[in-house]
């Protein structure tokens, strides 16, 4: 048989990372995490041996610290053909938490694919910064506006067994995604509702908590490539990325109690601009806190006395 030039191979599927991982055929796992770490660098993927450890566990169906007690096997053909398609996806910039088909968010599994926006460690210390603020006595009426994958609200009312918590967003698809995340929670006691901001909403809660699109229409371009992978409805908040933020406030004492609050996440450099928005419109004691970065994006205010 005719052996192939360069240029004939470099249009085979997936011959580059099979040039690299071939050359682990017979060789231990920790050989293949080498040479599958470099080939990630040499595309640009950040934390390459971090990702490489995940993906290579997700192969072989155990946890990720396990392989440091494996790492003198041997990895199987079909074992090896999986990981060589997963390299290939995450060097083209797929984000590792699609490939992996799920994330973990406050100790819950959550499925995460291109439906919505994929759940960062930000808003998870902002859950975690709520429930720790109510403690023993949490809100009875919860609504998590722009839900997405549902990550917020279902954590929410994983912690707050007693509350009632609706999840609500424009998109049907990512609607769909937090149904599944739900069910597979066993929470189907949570309502979720499409409702674009509070079009459709009725009735007042205790607490109103989102994570909006806040992008700069202007900047979605210069995202990383991952982030460009989530929808850009979920992303883009209009010229200066507070345009839904300012829809939301003016809308929100609307629908929240005598007493009630909201929790927003907003972009890098915007938590105070918001704050003072709300304060403009009336709404109580409005503060920013810090995500663990210290990077003030999280926007604390009170329902108008008013309401």
């Amino acid at each position: 048989m005719a052996l192939l030039s360069p240029g004939q191979r470099d249009q085979i599927p997936y011959e580059r990372p099979f040039r690299i991982l071939s050359s682990c055929l017979m060789k231990t796992l920790l050989d293949t995490l080498r040479a599958g770490t470099g080939y990630l660098e040499k595309h640009g993927v950040d934390e390459a041996r971090l990702n490489m450890e995940h993906l290579l566990a997700h192969v072989l169906g155990c946890r990720r610290l396990d392989l440091y007690l494996r790492f003198g096997e041997v990895l199987q053909e079909p074992d090896l053909e999986k990981l060589r398609v997963l390299i290939k996806r995450r060097a083209e910039g797929e984000p590792l938490q699609h490939l992996l088909g799920t994330v973990d968010f406050l100790g819950l599994e959550l499925v995460s694919d291109q439906r919505a926006l994929i759940p960062r460690p930000e808003t998870e210390y902002l859950c975690d910064l709520l429930i720790k603020h109510y403690g023993q006595t949490p809100p009875m009426r919860v609504l998590d506006m722009a839900t997405g994958s549902g990550c917020i609200g279902l954590t929410l009312a994983t912690a707050w067994k007693g509350s009632q918590v609706v999840l609500a967003d424009i998109s049907e698809q990512a609607l769909d995604l937090a149904r599944l995340n739900a069910s597979r929670l066993g929470l189907e006691r949570v309502q979720i509702l499409r409702s674009d901001l509070f079009e459709k909403m009725s009735g007042q809660f205790d607490l109103i908590v989102s994570n909006l699109p806040y992008i700069p229409s202007g900047e979605i371009s210069s995202l990383s490539r991952e982030v460009r992978r989530d929808p850009v409805l979920a992303l883009d908040g209009g010229p200066d990325g507070l345009d839904i933020v300012r829809r939301f406030l003016a809308d929100a004492p609307a629908r929240l109690t005598p007493g009630g609050a909201i929790a927003l996440e907003v972009g890098h450099d915007q938590g105070h601009t918001a704050a003072q928005h709300a304060s403009g419109l009336g709404y109580g004691s409005a503060m920013v806190r810090a995500d663990l970065a210290g990077v003030e994006r999280f926007v604390f205010a009170d329902a108008p006395s008013e309401n």
